[in-house]
């Protein structure tokens, strides 16, 4: 084991949080910088600042190279503009092979050196013949990533029934375990078109308010009688 300096930073809004050797590159929260990935150098934002870390096998690690410049923020832009259009020209391609497979989003690494198309599906996709033919039309690496409903609703973003942006989309970084028990503690209606978000699970939210009704639900499941009085909450009891 050997300490060395990581800096943590996320690929996308609300994104899972990576850590890479530092390398001597002070950087700060909401900065961006060029990074080394399997597919290639990619752009990223500084969530956690550098700092110690003790890392078990070095090899693993991949480094910060630099400090995003002006020409970064101009290829990834352009990389960017021809992203819908390379969308476009793959979906042509499933319906041609006939692929039962829903593309969600087309995405370019910063040094182009391999091309992503996310996509959902129920069961296994032979894409096999699909990706001869992306090769052959934008000659890089090609890849063909299935995702969850969960992730393909973060991926595309939009709007839940509370009329705001969906959490995933926009703060939160990883999914938790939902339960139906944690709509019955609240004393929610269980009908699945109000307790479920748009992907078709279990509303995220119904985690955030599960320890303020652990606190009044006692050992038989039943729910606490309190009442709430000029911001302070008493049981039958009296007791605050």
């Amino acid at each position: 084991m050997k300490e060395i300096e990581v800096t943590g930073v996320a690929f996308k809004p609300a994104g899972k949080i990576y850590d890479f050797l530092s390398c001597g590159i002070e950087t700060k929260h909401g900065e961006h910088v060029v990074v080394e990935t399997e597919k290639g150098e990619d752009i990223a934002a500084v969530i956690l600042s550098p700092r110690p870390m003790v890392i078990k096998n070095m090899d693993e690690m991949k480094k910060v190279i630099r400090k995003a410049t002006e020409e970064d923020y101009a290829r990834r832009a352009k990389n960017i503009e021809e992203e819908p259009a390379a969308f476009a020209e793959c979906k042509e391609l499933v319906v041609k092979h006939s692929l039962d497979m829903k593309l969600l989003k087309a995405e370019y690494t910063l040094d182009r050196s391999k091309l992503t198309f996310f996509f959902t599906s129920d069961g296994r996709v032979d894409f096999r013949a699909l990706v001869r033919d992306l090769a052959r039309v934008f000659r890089t690496r090609i890849e063909m990533r299935q995702v969850g409903v969960r992730d393909a609703t973060k991926m595309l973003g939009g709007f839940g029934l509370c009329g705001k942006e969906f959490c995933c989309s926009t703060f939160l970084r990883k999914f938790d375990n939902i339960s139906i028990k944690m709509a019955k503690d609240q004393n929610l209606i269980l009908n699945p078109t109000k307790i479920s978000g748009v992907c078709g699970r279990l509303m995220c939210c119904l985690l955030y308010e599960k320890e303020s009704y652990s606190g009044i639900i006692d050992e038989n499941g039943n729910t606490a009688k309190v009442e709430f009085t000029l911001g302070r909450a008493e049981d039958e009891g009296g007791n605050i």
